[in-house]
């Protein structure tokens, strides 16, 4: 799905040996989840009024992608699932001399290193309880504000997404929430959706309660129409090789 997007989205500023040789570039992740929920959003609105889509596929794992006419044209995670927004255990966009820093801090290699940023960061190292949401969120409510600063640091990050692949696609006709966190957590939607009203996004608090249902949560006179489309890969996958099969 992301093979779609065009060189000044997918190629780094790096050597071009390190391109043309290594194939070092954005591939992106969790295309599946974004095709389907792309095409879906797609199907339920018509194709003129969904033919600039942002989808958030947010969980353990989180990203996001541009979406024009069903091609997509920009994704937050690059050559490895590391890169993008905060995740469970996952940094996310850091500045690599941080990784430099603490190798030469603490003695570690790279890999050691990378199975840090990897495996003990994102908002369990930002939390220090959990790296499952629904547990950050229990906690922040009791008052910890760690896990409170953990949910802020999510929000914040996929905030700014959706406010650059808004630009990237010269206009949003539709916001799609998809996965674990982004289909269940109607406390995540809202922090990410508040102050997003300049774009012309306003969801209805009432309408947003759903769980893991396909419904549409922004008010009437939204500008931009925010979907809640549970995610569904393994039907993707299905018509896929179906199609190919023939």
């Amino acid at each position: 799905f992301h093979m779609t997007m065009p060189p000044k989205a997918y190629r780094y500023a790096i050597p071009t040996k390190w391109y043309t040789e290594e194939h070092l570039r954005r591939y992106g992740f969790h295309g599946t989840s974004h095709r389907f929920g792309s095409k879906r959003c797609i199907e339920l609105m018509g194709a003129e009024k969904a033919s600039r889509v942002i989808v958030c596929h947010l969980g353990n794992g989180s990203s996001l992608s541009a979406v024009k006419d069903g091609k997509c044209q920009d994704t937050s995670m690059g050559l490895s699932p590391l890169a993008g927004v905060p995740m469970g255990t996952r940094a996310g966009d850091i500045d690599t001399c941080v990784a430099q820093y603490m190798m030469n801090h603490d003695n570690l290699t790279a890999d050691e290193c990378l199975n840090i940023l990897n495996k003990k960061s994102g908002v369990l190292a930002l939390s220090g309880v959990s790296s499952d949401f629904r547990d950050i969120e229990t906690a922040a409510n009791e008052g910890n504000e760690d896990c409170r600063l953990a949910l802020d640091k999510f929000a914040y990050e996929v905030k700014k997404y959706i406010g650059s692949y808004t630009t990237v696609l010269g206009g949003l006709d539709c916001l799609v929430f998809t996965a674990g966190v982004g289909e269940n957590s109607a406390t995540t939607r809202a922090s990410i959706c508040e102050g997003l009203e300049y774009l012309g996004i306003k969801i209805d608090p009432e309408k947003n309660k759903i769980r893991g249902e396909e419904a549409i949560i922004s008010t009437p006179d939204s500008k931009v129409t925010v979907w809640v489309i549970p995610t569904n890969e393994e039907l993707m996958i299905a018509q896929d090789t179906a199609a190919l099969c023939k």
